[in-house]
Parts: C-alpha cells; sequence; structure tokens
C-alpha cells in the first residue's frame, strides 16, 4: 500500500470517529476539517467533502447539503467501522484498545 493510500484510510477513519463521538453522530464539514487538522490531517475542504462522499458511497454516512456545508450523520454500519467491529476496504481499521 502506498503512503497516500495509508493516509487516505486513516483520514477516513478520523472522520468516523469524530462522527462517533458527537452527540447526534453528526457534524459539518466544517468542524470535520477542523478536527482532521488537529489529529495532524493537513486537507483542503474539498479533499474533506471528496472522503465524505466516498463514505457516504459505501453507507457509512449520509450527507445534506446545506449550501456550501456538508452536514454528515453516522449510519449503524459506519459506527460500526469505526469502533472496529466491521470492515470496510479503504477504512483504516482501529487499533486494538484505541
Amino acid at each position: 500500500m502506498s503512503y497516500a493510500e495509508f493516509l487516505k484510510e486513516d483520514q477516513r477513519l478520523v472522520i468516523l470517529r469524530i462522527l462517533n463521538e458527537m452527540p447526534s453522530y453528526s457534524s459539518n464539514s466544517s468542524i470535520i476539517y477542523s478536527v482532521l487538522e488537529q489529529y495532524g490531517h493537513a486537507l483542503s475542504r474539498d479533499q474533506v467533502k471528496t472522503h465524505m462522499h466516498w463514505l457516504a458511497e459505501q453507507g457509512l454516512i449520509t450527507i445534506e447539503i446545506l449550501g456550501l456545508v456538508f452536514v454528515a450523520r453516522l449510519t449503524e454500519r459506519g459506527a460500526d467501522v469505526a469502533t472496529g467491529k466491521a470492515i470496510v476496504p479503504g477504512v483504516k481499521r482501529p487499533t486494538a484498545g484505541g
């Protein structure tokens, strides 16, 4: 696996974990962008939205578009992937215990 693919998989996992930690299991693309930055992922807002679309295509999140902001909501399947109960190629599997 290339380093670029490794980063994409980790970024997608982080997005799922962000949503899993939210009380409503949802957040907007702007917040997700900011939290990804805190976790050391320097992405453009467009890249964040691209990841969100990919995650939606896999059935891991749903997206509602409100103007320029995307609101993502974690699905049941997405929660299983975020916690390591399910595996989806293209999303990094969380390590044991965290």
